[in-house]
Formats: structure tokens, sequence, C-alpha cells
């Protein structure tokens, strides 16, 4: 008999456990709603540079959008090596005279690492940095993210310190090409070592 008492009373408390568990979701949902609507700031207008080029007067006038710089490195920390972007940016130097590293996020302290590489070693100049935040929107919530850009020229010492190319590989085939070169000396004087 004590079993069939108690069991009605179980039965209640579970009922209420439950009941008080819902009631605590539903206002941790609301909560988190209400910390979302008040902490996420409207997205910002992403700044797009385009250097805009007008055609000559004729009967009407156009515009033509030119939204890529042939000149501009947009550097990740994850996808490719350092010295990757610090050779692709040696061939954009010698052959634009000048090369624009962009990064946002973690991968800045990428851009200064290369920036610093190039003009230690005598083979650029910096003309510009240039930091922001931008606005990014990531699946349904905006958010802020660091941008940095560094403009560098070719110094003065450059063309007696890198060989000119005449292979005819594209800038990226050969920072790829001496990228590859650098990591096999490496294991060679690696395994000359262990011996």
């Amino acid at each position: 008999k004590s079993d069939q008492r108690t069991f009605p009373v179980r039965e209640r408390e579970e009922e209420e456990e439950e009941k008080l568990r819902r009631e605590t979701e539903r206002r941790v949902i609301d909560r988190r709603k209400m910390a979302m609507e008040v902490a996420t700031p409207a997205p910002a207008p992403i700044p797009s540079e385009r250097n805009i080029v007008l055609a000559p007067a004729t009967t009407t006038t156009t515009a033509t959008v030119e939204t890529h710089k042939k000149n501009r490195i947009q550097v990740s920390n994850t996808k490719k090596p350092l010295f990757f972007y610090v050779n692709l940016a040696k061939r954009y130097i010698q052959q634009h005279n000048e090369v624009e590293l962009s990064a946002l996020g973690m991968a800045i302290t990428t851009v200064v690492t290369i920036s610093e590489i190039l003009k230690n070693n005598g083979l650029a100049t910096e003309k510009k940095v240039l930091t922001s935040t931008v606005g990014m929107k990531d699946e349904t919530k905006g958010r802020m993210v660091q941008k940095a850009k560094a403009m560098l020229g070719k110094s003065d010492k450059f063309d007696s310190l890198v060989p000119p190319v005449t292979n005819g590989k594209t800038p990226e085939e050969e920072a790829s090409a001496e990228t590859e070169a650098s990591v096999e000396a490496q294991e060679e004087v690696a395994a000359a070592t262990e011996v």
C-alpha cells in the first residue's frame, strides 16, 4: 500500500520538475534572444574598394567598375605557408613596383610578419598601413572584424637583390615553386644533421 500512495506523489513531483525544466528553458531562450537583440549591432555596410573608370563621353556615359587589383594579396594564416606569401609579394613587387597585403582578424599578424621580412631584407619600403573594422555577416548574426592593409613599394636595392623572372610563370607559380624548393632544402638539411 505504501507504494500505491507514493506513486501519485512521485508522478506529481516528476510533472512539476518537468514543468519547471520547460519554464527554465523558455526563460533561457528568451534571455538569449534579448541578449542577441541588445548585443548584436546592426551589420555595418562592408566597404568595397572600387576604381571607377569613366569611358569617353559619347551619346550615353557608361561607367565600368574594376573591383580586383592585380597587385593585391589577400593573406590567410591557415591556407598557405608564410613564405608562399613572402615569395608572392616579391614577384608582385617585381611586376608592379608595389604590392598591397590585406588580411582580416587573426591573419593580420601574418601581414605584419611578411612586411617585416621584406623590409628587413631590403626588398621593400613601407608606403602605407591602414587598419579598420568591417562588419561581417556570419549566417544570421553580424559581427565586427579587424582588417589591415599594408602597401609596400619596391626598394632601391630590390633589382640588385632579386634576379629577374624570365621563365613565363605566373607569380603564384613562382612563389609556390620557391616555397617547395625552400621546404626541400630544409628537409635535406634536417636529413643531413640526423646522420
